[in-house]
């Protein structure tokens, strides 16, 4: 079995080249640890590894990894599904919030954040499948979507996100990257000065065709981790 650092040092390996692929520099790639189920011993060797990043995605488990001390020394992103209701155990605990899809849930976050008199980071999450089951903007709405974010005095949007629908096919992902990459690039240049900073798509079975289409934040977990043993 394979340590977390052999893991992370072969997912970078395979980073460096998809980016020599694309004519990209692999140093504008990030690395996010989806640690999800996994404890705050292995947070901390993914650190000790160099990750760029931690990501969780359940509040109550990463309340509970902070309360050990997981992440220190490593920035934390919050990437599941939040819950308006739990908006207020995020904000200003992590440095990025990657699952901005309503803008509802945008209100709750700028208002949590204006409480606590900080800025929170966050990314608009796109539902590029048009799935039910996810959430997120739809497509034809991101655009309206992008502009209104403009207004949250206490929210500061730093790009997208998505998670395409699961494809059995060979780069079946590829498209849906490309669109979201076309999103992330007019919507910087149009509303945002060109400020967009992340574009988070892509996992551990199809990161190197998120950073072929020009993701710049990919999220791996098992296969940094090991495959999670659900309950």
């Amino acid at each position: 079995m394979m340590s977390i650092a052999a893991n992370i040092q072969a997912i970078r390996a395979r980073m460096d080249a998809a980016a020599a692929r694309a004519g990209r520099d692999p140093g504008e790639i990030l690395l996010v640890g989806a640690s999800k189920m996994n404890d705050a011993a292995a947070c901390r060797a993914a650190i000790g590894a160099g990750i760029d990043a931690l990501g969780e995605n359940r509040v109550q488990e990463m309340t509970a990894k902070l309360a050990e001390g997981a992440y220190e020394g490593a920035p934390l992103h919050f990437i599941g599904h939040l819950q308006r209701n739990k908006v207020r155990q995020v904000v200003g605990r992590v440095s990025l919030i990657h699952s901005a899809g309503s803008l509802e849930l945008l209100e709750e976050i700028d208002r949590q954040a204006e409480k606590r008199g900080i800025v929170q980071e966050v990314l608009l999450e796109v539902n590029i499948g048009g799935e039910q089951s996810k959430s997120g903007f739809a497509p034809e709405a991101l655009y309206g979507a992008a502009e209104r974010a403009r207004a949250f005095a206490s929210v500061r949007v730093m790009g997208l996100m998505t998670i395409p629908p699961a494809e059995r096919e060979p780069h079946g992902n590829l498209p849906y990257f490309t669109k979201v990459s076309r999103f992330y690039v007019d919507i910087s240049r149009d509303l945002y000065d060109n400020g967009f900073k992340y574009l988070s798509m892509g996992m551990s079975d199809d990161f190197e065709d998120a950073i072929a289409a020009g993701a710049t934040m990919v999220r791996v977990g098992s296969a940094i981790f090991g495959h999670r043993q659900y309950q």
